[in-house]
């Protein structure tokens, strides 16, 4: 598969996920955090589907478009790896992880931070979209809505909230 085939596929990946969370999501409280700005594709469309939610994305630096870049109090700039430790108990409704770089190397140093700080910022029942597998006892994988290829992304709910997840689930 060409590289530009592989991310059309991501991209209808996380835009099927996240209109799937943001349905899943719509009676839970707490913030979205957004960790990997980058080039603000995926925030404004959180922004668009969940347009009352308060939205925190992090990032190393700014690099999005104008019209996609929070405001001052919802960007968290700096190593992710440390910048979200300041989150730690917020109670995310949803936390949507995109940091996967494709280099084995950088992913598995990624890796070995990112499954244990990611259940630390959700709430009860929050849900979880990556593009890494994130292996940690807390998160419990979930079936992917129809047009999500397995491994192309990852949905996980934090364990106790199976509810949440299932509900819209396709059936299998």
């Amino acid at each position: 598969m060409s590289r530009l085939d592989s991310f059309i596929r991501r991209m209808q990946a996380q835009r099927l996920l996240i209109d799937h969370a943001a349905r899943a999501i719509a009676d839970l409280d707490g913030p979205v955090l957004e960790l990997g700005l980058g080039n603000g594709r995926t925030y404004h469309h959180l922004r668009e589907k969940l347009p009352r939610r308060r939205i925190i994305a992090f990032d190393i630096k700014v690099t999005a478009q104008p019209d996609s870049i929070p405001a001052a109090e919802d960007l968290v700039l700096g190593d992710i790896k440390e910048t979200a430790r300041g989150f730690v108990g917020i109670g995310a409704a949803l936390v949507h992880s995109d940091l996967g770089s494709g280099i084995p190397d950088r992913d598995r140093e990624t890796l070995s931070w990112l499954p244990r700080l990611v259940p630390t910022l959700l709430a009860p029942s929050g849900l979880v979209l990556s593009d890494l597998a994130l292996d940690d006892p807390r998160l419990l994988p979930q079936p992917l809505p129809e047009g999500v290829a397995e491994r192309r992304y990852h949905m996980y709910v934090i364990s106790g909230g199976e509810r949440l997840a299932l509900k819209g689930r396709r059936e299998e």
